[in-house]
């Protein structure tokens, strides 16, 4: 590249002007603003703290794993997908559990009154096809 481009170049980039919003594609707005930025940050991460995770009680003891989560088309992330089946997945048993019902604590993900029992009486999850 010439000297001469590498200055346009540069010129360009330096009159830019810095959007800090999100990009606009005709009217739908793209990404998210400045402002939900900051609550993006601060939420959990779905592959780092959530999903294959155990789940467990305020008595720290565990009574399933995160094997899903469902996402509302309105953005919202509304239920955890919880298994509390037996031993290797013998005998499934999804139930769907708020995400606000969930807390994390050192760690863990900590369904506050849960017991194996309480979480088998629940009515099952199954997938729409």
């Amino acid at each position: 590249m010439k000297p001469t481009h590498i200055l346009m170049f540069a010129g360009i980039i330096l009159i830019s002007p810095t959007v800090s919003h999100a990009q606009v594609a005709g009217t739908t707005v793209l990404g998210v603003s400045v402002a939900e930025m900051r609550e993006v940050a601060l939420g959990w991460s779905v592959k780092h703290t959530i999903l294959g995770q155990h789940v467990y009680n305020d008595k720290n003891e565990r009574v399933g794993t995160v094997d899903d989560l469902i996402v509302t088309p309105d953005k919202a992330l509304s239920y955890a997908i919880v298994n509390v089946g037996g031993f290797l997945g013998l005998a499934k048993h999804d139930v769907a559990i708020p995400v606000s019902q969930f807390k994390l604590v050192d760690k863990k993900l900590v369904l506050a009154g849960a017991t194996k029992e309480a979480l088998k009486a629940s009515p099952e999850f199954q997938y729409a096809h």
